[in-house]
């Protein structure tokens, strides 16, 4: 009878210990951030959801923020003939500084104490890049001006593996005789097109980009510029409707 009762007041004690470590485990395993604090207080949820802002102007290294363009050796001799048109956009009116940086071949362009936005900045490699690819001041500026142009490049063998006298064929295609082919192109979908051996770059809008290059890859396929011309004609009346 003694162990009998001993026995049964050891079942009664025991249930209550399992029930008390499991309590304890399901306390330990709670997160803290989503359960809210600890039972002591003392866990700072501030500490652990951190926090990073963007830096300021101040807390670089100097103040301030520089973006290289690479410039190839083809585009020396434009790009010193367009120097000055390059050089007042981005310090006039950006409020930029820029230089070519003989050693590295590269535009440099950083801020100052005279600029005003940062964004600037992006505006500014844009626009060089653009030149150094290829395309007009003129058109390049537009970079500037506007904040929905795009620049999209791509590569002959993207859209079909080409080589030799095929190679060459696809892209006199894109371009047409005296480049009356790529004219049609930009007139219709109000683009900036430059070809580049194999490279071919398009500058404007989103939409306007999709459309130029659809009808670019159907050239370098193989499909005759005027069933080309045709296809331009309802896409761009069917995008005029739309806007």
């Amino acid at each position: 009878m003694i162990s009998e009762e001993i026995m049964q007041g050891e079942e009664k004690f025991e249930v209550p210990r399992k029930k008390a470590s499991k309590r304890k485990m399901e306390v330990d395993n709670e997160d803290p951030v989503a359960g809210g604090e600890a039972e002591d207080g003392d866990v700072d949820l501030s500490i652990l959801q951190p926090a990073f802002p963007p830096l300021k102007k101040e807390k670089l290294a100097d103040g301030t923020e520089v973006r290289k363009v690479p410039v190839p050796q083809h585009r020396y001799s434009p790009l010193k003939e367009n120097w000055m048109k390059l050089f007042e956009p981005i310090v006039e009116h950006l409020k930029l500084q820029v230089r070519f940086n003989l050693k590295s071949k590269n535009v440099e362009i950083r801020t100052c104490k005279d600029t005003t936005d940062i964004q600037n900045l992006q505006k500014a490699a844009d626009f060089v890049r653009a030149f150094v690819l290829g395309f007009e001041v003129e058109d390049a500026l537009a970079l500037v001006r506007l904040d929905d142009l795009f620049i999209d490049s791509f590569v002959v063998q993207d859209v079909k593996t080409l080589k030799g006298d095929h190679l060459a064929r696809a892209i006199g295609r894109v371009a047409g005789k005296g480049g009356r082919t790529k004219y049609t192109v930009e007139n219709v979908t109000k683009t900036r097109i430059v070809l580049a051996d194999a490279k071919i770059h398009i500058l404007g809008s989103y939409q306007n980009i999709a459309i130029a290059r659809r009808a670019i890859c159907n050239l370098i396929l193989g499909s005759p510029p005027s069933k080309v011309y045709g296809t331009l004609r309802t896409v761009a009346a069917r995008s005029a409707e739309r806007f």
